[in-house]
C-alpha cells in the first residue's frame, strides 16, 4: 500500500503542478489584460490561488516521496495537498484527477499499518 500511495502522491503532485501552472499564469494574464469581465473574468481570491498553486503540488510529491518511510505524515501532507487543490480550484475536469490520486494517495498511506512486503 505504500508504493501504491508513493506512486499515487507523485503523479498527483505532477498533474497538480500543470493545474498550477495554469491556474497560476491566468492570475497574471488576468492582472496584466486588465478587467474585462466578458473575455477573462476576474478571479476572487487571487493569492489563494497564487499560493495553493505552489504549495498544493509540493506537498503532493513531498508526502508521495515520505509514504514508504513515514506513511502517517506523508498521508496527511497528500490529504492536505487535495484538500488544498480542492478549496483553491474547485472540483472540475481539470482537477478530478490530481484531487482523487493525492486523496486516494493519502489515505492509502494513512491505512498502511506495515511496511510493503518486496
Amino acid at each position: 500500500m505504500r508504493n501504491a500511495a508513493l506512486t499515487l502522491g507523485v503523479i498527483g503532485g505532477i498533474i497538480g503542478m500543470i493545474v498550477g501552472f495554469f491556474g497560476y499564469g491566468y492570475t497574471e494574464f488576468v492582472a496584466w489584460l486588465g478587467e474585462t469581465p466578458e473575455f477573462a473574468p476576474v478571479v476572487e481570491n487571487v493569492d489563494r490561488i497564487r499560493w495553493i498553486s505552489l504549495l498544493s503540488p509540493l506537498l503532493a510529491i513531498a508526502g508521495g516521496a515520505m509514504a514508504r518511510s513515514q506513511a502517517p505524515i506523508g498521508g496527511a501532507l497528500m490529504i492536505a495537498s487535495a484538500a488544498g487543490m480542492w478549496w483553491a480550484f474547485g472540483f472540475g475536469v481539470f482537477t478530478m484527477f490530481p484531487i482523487a490520486f493525492c486523496g486516494l494517495g493519502g489515505v492509502l498511506a494513512l491505512a498502511a499499518t506495515k511496511p510493503d512486503t518486496a
